[in-house]
C-alpha cells in the first residue's frame, strides 16, 4: 500500500477518534451538566464552553497522532505553527 493511502487511512482513524470522543462526552452527560450550570439565557455559551473543554485533550492527542504517523510514513510538509515559531527564533537571532 502506498504511503498516501496509509496516511489517509490513519487520518480517517484519527477523525473517528475525534467523533467518538465527542460522543463519549455527550453520552456521559458532560455537555448537559455544563449547560445546566449556566444562567438562563446563556445555555448556548455553556454548550460551546463544554465542547471546547471536552474536546481539547482529544484534539491534542489527534495532533500528536498525526505527527507520529507522518514521521513513520515519511510524509513531508510544512505546518503553520512551525513557520510561526521559526520566525520568532529567527527574529531573536537577528537581534
Amino acid at each position: 500500500m502506498s504511503s498516501n493511502t496509509l496516511h489517509h487511512l490513519a487520518t480517517g482513524l484519527g477523525f473517528a477518534f475525534l467523533i467518538s470522543s465527542y460522543l463519549l462526552g455527550r453520552h456521559l452527560g458532560f455537555i448537559d451538566w455544563v449547560t445546566l450550570q449556566m444562567p438562563e439565557g446563556y445555555e448556548g455559551s455553556g454548550l460551546m464552553l463544554a465542547i471546547g473543554i471536552m474536546m481539547t485533550p482529544a484534539f491534542f492527542i489527534w495532533s500528536r497522532f498525526n505527527r507520529f504517523v507522518e514521521k513513520k510514513l515519511g510524509i513531508k510538509g510544512r505546518y503553520y505553527e512551525d513557520s510561526f515559531y521559526n520566525n520568532d527564533v529567527q527574529k531573536k537571532d537577528r537581534d
